[in-house]
């Protein structure tokens, strides 16, 4: 399916994450090459759909790399209101950021419930990028999406073996799938590529089980405020592993 071009130089990836990671979020540097990469990867005039855009940290990331190949990315995100979200101030930092990185024309904005926007969804696209709820339900719709993808795609799934939900939706769906492989990941981003998967594929994402315990584990021990404990398992940080 994609093009065979070389991997991106470094200047090019450092300049594009230079203006990213001035955005608040989650994505790591690894995490946005692995996003990058895989972009800029796409066919010449590719459509990618990203579910999940929050203050656009990613988007940032992954429409860079389509404008390089012509193509444009669908930013899905209902920018609902809560403590976690932040609603329509959260959808104006969005607007601003990508503006600010050049890319506003690249980016069409759904501002919608991905769940709801897949059931009347008719467009091929080429990569598909998940981050939104984290819940076992929502993600387990959002990898629904994968059926207007082609032969070869990329399947990102972010939080993957770090959220309970996400991992019980890739454990459930994924799994035992027919269609969809295991490659890898960048901490908790994992990339899945669209077609039949061997024995190997299978079994890989079964080794990741205990990288998913340990990292639940974590997320038990900040909860209870035990940070130094966490630490001494390896994690030096008030957040999440991710």
């Amino acid at each position: 399916m994609a093009e065979s071009i070389p991997a991106p130089a470094e200047g090019v990836f450092a300049d594009i994450w230079a203006l990213a990671d001035g955005i608040p979020g989650w994505l790591t540097r690894a995490q946005a090459e692995m996003l990058f990469q895989q972009a800029r990867s796409l066919p010449e005039g590719a459509l990618a759909v990203e579910i999940g855009s929050h203050r656009g940290r990613s988007t940032v990331v992954l429409a860079s790399a389509i404008r390089e190949r012509g193509g444009r990315l669908v930013a899905i995100d209902p920018f609902v209101d809560g403590r976690l979200f932040g609603g329509s101030r959260t959808r104006v930092e969005f607007e601003r950021h990508i503006a600010m990185a050049g890319v506003e024309n690249m980016v069409e904005l759904v501002c919608d419930y991905s769940t709801r926007a897949r059931t009347s969804w008719t467009r091929p696209f080429e990569l598909l990028y998940i981050d939104g709820k984290h819940d076992y339900w929502t993600v387990s719709d959002d990898l629904k999406w994968r059926v207007h993808l082609p032969d070869g795609a990329p399947v990102l799934v972010h939080d993957c073996f770090s959220s309970v939900g996400v991992t019980l939706g890739i454990l459930r769906h994924v799994l035992p799938s027919a269609d969809l492989r295991y490659e890898g990941r960048a901490g908790s981003l994992a990339l899945f590529r669209v077609g039949r998967p061997t024995r190997a594929d299978r079994l890989r994402i079964l080794g990741e089980m205990p990288w998913c315990v340990r990292n639940v584990f974590l997320k038990v021990l900040l909860r209870l405020r035990l940070r130094p404990v966490a630490r001494a398992f390896g994690h030096d940080s008030p957040y999440d592993p991710y």
